[in-house]
């Protein structure tokens, strides 16, 4: 799958929810769009989780200071 955006994925991700659930798709096409909706579901569970580490190491690492204030003013 080419690098796509986390919205790109969850808008193709829709697509294939609706096609599947309509059943506007043969047999085949049908596994091939689960296979895709698998990947693209892995896709974007890894991007939430990668942006969860990501805010969790800023907050972590006191980075919020400015914005949360300081204790000085």
């Amino acid at each position: 799958m080419a690098e796509k955006t986390y919205e790109e994925a969850m808008t193709r991700l829709d697509e294939i929810i609706d096609l599947l659930e309509n059943n506007e798709a043969s047999l085949d096409e049908s596994l091939d769009l689960y296979k895709e909706g698998v990947s693209l579901a892995a896709f974007c569970d890894q991007k939430l989780k990668d942006v969860d580490q990501e805010v969790t190491k800023i907050f972590e690492e006191n980075q919020l200071k400015d914005y949360l204030g300081d204790d000085d003013e």
